[in-house]
């Protein structure tokens, strides 16, 4: 591992703005920060070699670094780190923000920007980065006292760890970066505990579930830490969970109850189970509407019970008839203490009969592919993705026995997201296998942390790349909705060989183009002791089904791939060759 001048840092000497930083950060617990260099952030730089205790990691992109920092906070809970200079650093963590923001991701931006006196004369790589970030953090702050600088990165810290998580930026001017420092670092805060439910909710959601002839629980992203507490209650009440794309891991798929994830390319049994629900528990979700469908559609015969510690989202999209604010933990506890599980044998028979309809990959293509490899995943392993078809593919296919085993980008659907997320991720679990599937398009926006692996000899980041030449869920939409016009999604005459790409960057590359070649392929790239790349080379014209078109009602679902007239992917091909020529 590189050692950034750390080894025989100095000491710490006189105190400054910068250095203020890095001991907050420090006294935080801090460990880990992720970021790129500058001019306007070079004083933090400098008193980073001070600061041995505190790990930076130099990505090749600030976009990187704070999908990185994501990946970090996903898989453990705790705040991601990431950092970067003024004007065109900073305007680099904009996606990661918003990313982190959607999802709910504790992550603390730390940017530099010119000196006090120049912010507002359009400066050399001067950005108003607070207000370019003002509706994608939850706060964000400019220093313009270095006393208040320790204070305010503390309680931005707090802030993005409590209540519904999410990102704050603190944005810090030059000179007090440079500025002496005579205060004090503050403590760290203890956690405010969140608010519990009211009785009065909780009994009317007993009422509503004690009455329940067909009732549906539904877990998201806001409940990954209260899935021991949801998984007793699901099985006190013996009722189906369904859990949503970002709640994968909220509940054992293991378990007879589950019944995979609802919406746009969610499993038979858990759209079917919605629409025909007459209770429907949702805890720790937003409702989005790749989970809900068209609205009007959306549960028709169900009263929702929506247990949520923000209250903005409560009614937001949904209508509620109970709402349930406070922690999702609390609230489990309280309806599984009120359990009186009814017999429901027309409605399990009915849930059996629409689980019967997973269908298993068996021609290979993408989701061949996806399934071989998340069979082989160990349940401590990590699993990330980027975003497309093989995302879906695998949050279809994957089995998570508990939560934060799953990494993707949910409500911005950042493409580039895959790679650094789950370098972030293995490097705050180092024991741990960290597996991210990615697409031949989304894989390119952020290739270049292949040397963050290099550069700090990570050894547990495992790369899967399903290369089928397309920006493949643009092609399925285009071939569905658009007859058949393949418009700029063709890249397979300009995409690298991924595998000589990979040994640019001293990471072992290996490749498999049939069905007979995946096994040994699989075998050869898992047990390469050090991370490594694995392309698998699949048909163009794979679609990820079951599909709810856009505007339509989970129960209008296409449940199987539409089937092809023979000459498909000479057409692609032909499009696609025009378009290039053109």
């Amino acid at each position: 591992m590189a050692d950034n001048g750390k080894q025989h840092a100095p000491h710490r000497g006189d105190m400054t703005g910068a250095k203020a930083l890095w001991a907050t950060l420090a006294n935080h617990g801090i460990s880990t920060v992720f970021g790129y260099p500058g001019g306007a952030i070079m004083p933090v730089y400098d008193a980073l070699t001070f600061y041995p205790e505190v790990r930076h990691v130099l990505t090749r992109h600030e976009q990187g670094a704070a999908h990185a920092a994501e990946g970090w906070a996903k898989a453990t809970g705790e705040i991601g780190v990431c950092m970067a200079t003024s004007g065109p650093g900073a305007t680099n963590l904009v996606t990661g923000l918003a990313d982190a923001m959607l999802d709910s991701v504790p992550l603390l931006a730390i940017t530099g920007n010119v000196a006090s006196h120049l912010m507002g004369t359009d400066a050399f790589q001067e950005a108003d980065i607070t207000g370019i970030t003002l509706p994608i953090t939850k706060h964000n702050y400019v220093v313009r006292d270095v006393e208040d600088l320790p204070l305010i990165v503390a309680e931005a810290i707090r802030i993005a760890r409590s209540g519904r998580p999410g990102p704050v930026l603190v944005d810090i001017p030059k000179d007090i970066q440079l500025a002496a420092f005579h205060g004090e670092i503050p403590a760290p805060h203890a956690r405010p505990e969140a608010p519990a439910p009211s009785p009065e909710s909780i009994e009317r959601a007993l009422e509503l579930l004690r009455g329940a002839k067909k009732p549906v629980i539904m877990a998201g992203g806001g409940s990954l830490d209260a899935s021991a507490e949801i998984t007793a209650l699901a099985r006190a009440w013996d009722i189906p969970v369904i859990t949503t794309l970002m709640g994968l891991g909220a509940f054992p798929s293991s378990d007879p109850l589950w019944l995979g994830m609802p919406g746009m390319h969610g499993s038979v049994a858990a759209n079917r189970a919605i629409s025909e629900a007459d209770v429907l528990l949702g805890i720790g979700l937003r409702f989005d509407d790749r989970v809900t469908g068209r609205v009007s559609g959306f549960a028709p015969n169900a009263a929702i019970i929506h247990v949520e510690l923000d209250a903005a989202e409560i009614g937001k999209i949904i209508r509620t008839h109970v709402p349930v604010r406070g922690d999702a933990k609390q609230a489990a506890q309280l309806l599984a203490e009120g359990a009186q599980p009814t017999p429901r044998p027309e409605w399990k028979a009915q849930i059996e009969d629409w689980k019967s309809r997973t269908v298993t990959p068996e021609t290979y293509g993408a989701g061949y592919a996806v399934k071989a490899v998340v069979d082989r995943l160990r349940p401590d392993d990590i699993l990330s993705s980027d975003v497309g078809q093989h995302q879906m593919l695998a949050a279809q296919l994957a089995r998570f026995e508990k939560p934060r085993r799953w990494i993707n980008s949910g409500g911005l659907g950042t493409m580039g997201f895959g790679l650094p997320a789950a370098i972030g991720a293995g490097m705050a679990e180092p024991g741990v296998r960290s597996v991210v599937i990615a697409g031949d398009g989304g894989f390119q926006m952020t290739a270049q942390e292949l040397a963050t692996l290099k550069m700090y000899d990570v050894r547990n980041v495992k790369i899967c790349i399903i290369n089928n030449s397309f920006l493949g869920m643009v092609r399925q939409w285009q071939e569905l909705f658009h007859e058949k016009r393949y418009s700029e999604v063709w890249l397979g005459d300009s995409n690298p060989d991924f595998i000589k790409l990979a040994g640019a960057y001293d990471v072992p590359g290996y490749r498999a183009t049939t069905a007979e070649e995946l096994p040994a392929a699989i075998d050869a790239w898992l047990s390469d002791p050090k991370s490594a790349l694995l392309e698998v080379v699949v048909p163009h014209e794979h679609g990820v089904f079951p599909m709810v078109p856009a505007g339509a009602a989970l129960y209008e679902m296409i449940e199987t791939e539409p089937v092809r007239s023979p000459d498909l992917s000479a057409q692609m091909q032909d499009a696609a060759e025009e378009a290039s020529e053109a």
